[in-house]
């Protein structure tokens, strides 16, 4: 059956009773519209970013950058260049409504008052002639924000005598490797006349032409060491540059709309492009207005006193190019007159299209979407058609596949919130998706770390973070696995300075960037040429961490097993070579060959603040597990591929038996797993037993008996949750037995990494704990979606409201939870292939 038009969608609402009254979302997190933090998070060294709290859910797909509305109605967040960040306000990048019930007039912009045009040095007092919305109060409610990623909704009330809301959503969707990586967004705008006289009503929407603005202007290299030891980049983008942009109407089958171009380079440069803004060209009865051009530096009388009196804008198609120093922003409306009960429904969609994203000077790769719309950066109207034509299919398709979490009710509405809104970071977590090519079929893919330590894909967190990316978007997962494995063979014996060791007042150490065999790290950083130069931080030597391999031969094994694609045996033994080299680099870190590798004294695993010596609990765990996982790939890759494998086997099946043989031995004092078995430091560490969560939640042989597990498991609740704060917050990493600190300075130890607790919280479901479970994980997003740190969460908060590492990958191990709740239920899609 062919979607319904438009046209006759709003002559079957005309027939139609009042809707029910419109009501939150279920497994949203909403707030009253504009109304502001009492006491936010607020981040907890100085030179880590720290926005504040008006961050809202992100529109656009994976790699293609992403803009993001706050639930003020600003649009103010701007990833538009892979890997970058910048964040700001934009005051007539904004929609407003005009309306008239024949006797008064009202007309706002939809979101609260600017402070200031943060495009511009001089952009104080922005728009001074436009009347902006007014914001919520502790006694009074102007509207609801909620936000169910990918769907955002806003409702308005009190204000317009016309229901008005929207929702807005891009195709974010699982296994379906075109459509979640377009940059397009839809705003679906209903309004309806609850009133007993007829209302007229003006829709508006104003951009401003940014083509050219997301790029670096400086070209330096040059990495820089903040005061928590980590390197950074300078980033400078271009906003505000102006010169050479010019807007024009553009018609098309499907649309009517507004094209804002820019400058081209030959070859096309990162930031070049285009963006539209588009209608159905099907609306009937409507008045649809369009103005290529406006100046937004002035007061803005020249668009809103036309809108704020009769609801129109002028209607000009001024193409002329501007000059050094103009900005350009471009407006269309559709005014439409409602009769009392009617109803009509208004999709309008903002696309862009900039088709390059650059690296280090002359290294830049096309994004994911020109596999599908070109390479010429001219598609803006292209895919702003194919949104209008297809957007309700999109929309039933998000439908189906949350259904099956909605429906999931034995779990907090809470927790199945967060899972939805967790997977944000595949979006704005600067996210890199290249086009395909040979040997990567889907394109090469990777998310940062966080913002503040701007490397993709970092193997340690990933090993939790990415449970969100298996399940969902499964080829993307073994994209970022194949891009380890060709890493691991390769060297670069470039010297570099260890951050860590200035932290610690020790000077100038310097170490190889890559050792051949040894597991990077990362994919690399977006200043630099990701995939090839691989371990971009220096905080730590990567080359001596105990962790590394084990976690990349536990994912390719996970991924292998668990895919909802099914198992892939090409992608295994792409795998293989690079998982026999890692595990025996790793082995050579064993210095008292009993099996199991020592850890450095030096902080040497993800906890890289945290200094263990000889054998840990943690990386222990995970060796163990490894191993068990490397002789399931030996025997399946030998049974069903017929690769000789023997030799692996046995060598790896010595190194099992003797590992199993001291693990206990060495490390269990008969409550729980010593941090490590040379350091003597009397903590219970929460995270100890990864690896035997990891083994159990792949079906292979656990690593410690369920007796163990479950006293481990008790020890940690009860010191490291119920006696930290009262479990009000979480899991800390790690305390003394009675709760208490072992250092009341000590970072990693008193802090609550939400992805750690998430991993944890998903061990306690795996061991039929699910009153824990959903504790910690209740703690958890309570803090961070009533602390203001909604879709930018961070690695770690703090018992004095503190954060570090916004925007962090480990927080999708929510997944972890799904995975252990429902047996890896299938989510609707993510089969597809």
């Amino acid at each position: 059956m062919a979607p319904l038009g438009l046209s006759a969608l709003s002559s079957m609402l005309r027939r139609r009773p009042r809707p029910e009254s419109w009501s939150t979302p279920q497994a949203s997190w909403s707030r009253a519209f504009g109304l502001g933090w009492r006491d936010p998070y607020s981040v907890r060294y100085a030179s880590n970013l720290d926005d504040g709290p008006w961050h809202g859910m992100p529109l656009g797909g994976f790699g293609a950058g992403c803009i993001g509305r706050s639930s003020r109605g600003d649009f103010n967040l701007w990833h538009l260049d892979g890997g970058e960040h910048w964040y700001g306000t934009i005051p007539d990048c904004q929609f407003a409504i005009w309306e008239s019930d024949g006797t008064s007039t009202r007309a706002h912009a939809l979101a609260t008052a600017p402070d200031r045009d943060d495009s511009r040095v001089d952009g104080d007092d922005p728009l001074a002639a436009w009347q902006w919305y007014p914001a919520s109060t502790n006694d009074s409610t102007t509207g609801t924000y909620a936000a169910r990623y990918p769907l955002s909704w806003t409702r308005y009330s009190g204000v317009f005598a016309a229901e008005v809301s929207c929702e807005a959503f891009s195709p974010i969707l699982p296994g379906d490797y075109q459509r979640s990586s377009y940059p397009v967004a839809v705003f679906r705008w209903t309004l309806r006349n609850p009133t007993n006289r007829p209302l007229q009503l003006s829709l508006l929407l104003s951009w401003r032409n940014t083509v050219g603005w997301f790029t670096n202007t400086d070209p330096s290299a040059e990495v820089h060491f903040r005061d928590d030891g980590s390197p950074e980049h300078n980033y400078a983008p271009a906003i505000g540059a102006g010169e050479g942009q010019s807007n024009r109407w553009v018609d098309q089958p499907g649309l009517k709309g507004v094209l804002l171009d820019g400058r081209r380079s030959q070859p096309l440069a990162e930031g070049e492009g285009q963006w539209c803004l588009a209608l159905p060209d099907n609306l009937e009865d409507v008045e649809v207005m369009r103005c290529s051009r406006w100046d937004p530096t002035g007061d803005g009388a020249e668009l809103w006193q036309s809108f704020a009196a009769e609801g129109r804008i002028p209607n000009s198609n001024n193409d002329r190019a501007s000059r050094a120093g103009e900005q350009a922003s471009a407006a269309l409306a559709v005014k439409v007159s409602l009769d009392p009960g009617q109803c009509l429904e208004i999709p309008v969609v903002i696309s862009w299209d900039l088709p390059v994203t650059a690296f280090a000077t002359g290294v830049s790769d096309w994004r994911r979407y020109t596999d599908f719309h070109g390479r010429q950066g001219t598609a803006a109207a292209a895919i702003a058609a194919e949104a209008l034509r297809d957007w309700r299919s999109w929309r039933d398709q998000i439908d189906r596949w949350q259904e099956p979490v909605l429906a999931r009710t034995e779990l907090p509405e809470p927790l199945r919130m967060a899972l939805f809104n967790e997977l944000y970071d595949l979006a704005s977590g600067g996210s890199l998706w290249t086009a395909a090519r040979a040997g990567d079929p889907v394109g090469r893919f990777g998310v940062l770390e966080c913002l503040d330590y701007a490397w993709y894909e970092s193997l340690d967190v990933r090993l939790y973070g990415s449970l969100a990316l298996v399940q969902l978007w499964p080829e993307l997962d073994k994209a970022v696995l194949r891009s380890f494995a060709r890493a691991i063979p390769a060297m670069d014996a470039s010297q570099r300075p260890i951050g860590w060791y200035f932290t610690q007042g020790r000077g100038r150490v310097e170490a190889d960037r890559k050792v051949e065999g040894a597991t990077p790290h990362d994919l690399g950083a977006p200043n630099e040429a990701p995939f090839d130069a691989t371990n971009y931080t220096a905080y730590q030597d990567c080359n001596l961490w105990k962790d590394l391999a084990s976690d990349f031969v536990l994912q390719v094994w996970r991924t292998f097993r668990f895919a909802p694609t099914g198992e892939d045996l090409t992608f295994l033994a792409e795998c293989w070579p690079a998982a026999v080299q890692a595990l025996r680099y790793l082995k050579r870190f064993d210095v008292n060959e009993d099996g199991l590798p020592d850890n450095g004294g030096a902080p040497d695993q993800t906890f890289d603040d945290w200094p263990l010596q000889g054998v840990s609990a943690y990386c222990g765990a995970l060796w163990i597990a490894a191993l068990e996982a490397a002789l399931a790939m030996a025997q399946r890759l030998q049974l069903d591929l017929g690769l000789e494998t023997g030799s692996e086997q046995r060598e790896f099946g010595e190194w099992l038996e003797q590992s199993r043989a001291n693990f206990d031995r060495l490390l269990w004092n008969g409550e729980f797993y010593r941090i490590d078995a040379e350091s003597g430091t009397p903590v219970v560490m929460a995270d100890q037993l990864c690896g035997d969560f990891y083994a159990r939640l792949l079906g292979l042989p656990p690593v410690v008996s369920d007796a163990n597990s479950q006293s481990t498991l008790k020890a940690v609740r009860e010191a490291c949750f119920e006696r930290f704060d009262g479990g009000r917050l979480g899991v800390a990493n790690g305390l003394r037995r009675d709760g208490t600190p072992l250092d009341p300075d000590g970072t990693h130890p008193l802090e609550v990494w939400t992805g750690i607790n998430f991993g944890l919280a998903s061990y306690y479901r795996l061991m039929g704990d699910k009153t824990t479970a959903e504790a910690i994980c209740t703690a958890v997003v309570d803090q961070v979606y009533r602390g203001g740190l909604q879709f930018r969460t961070p690695e770690a908060i703090t018992a004095v409201n503190t954060f570090r590492a916004c925007h962090y990958l480990r927080a999708m191990a929510i997944w972890g939870l799904w995975a252990t709740e429902t047996d890896w239920a299938l989510i609707p899609g993510a089969d597809r292939s």
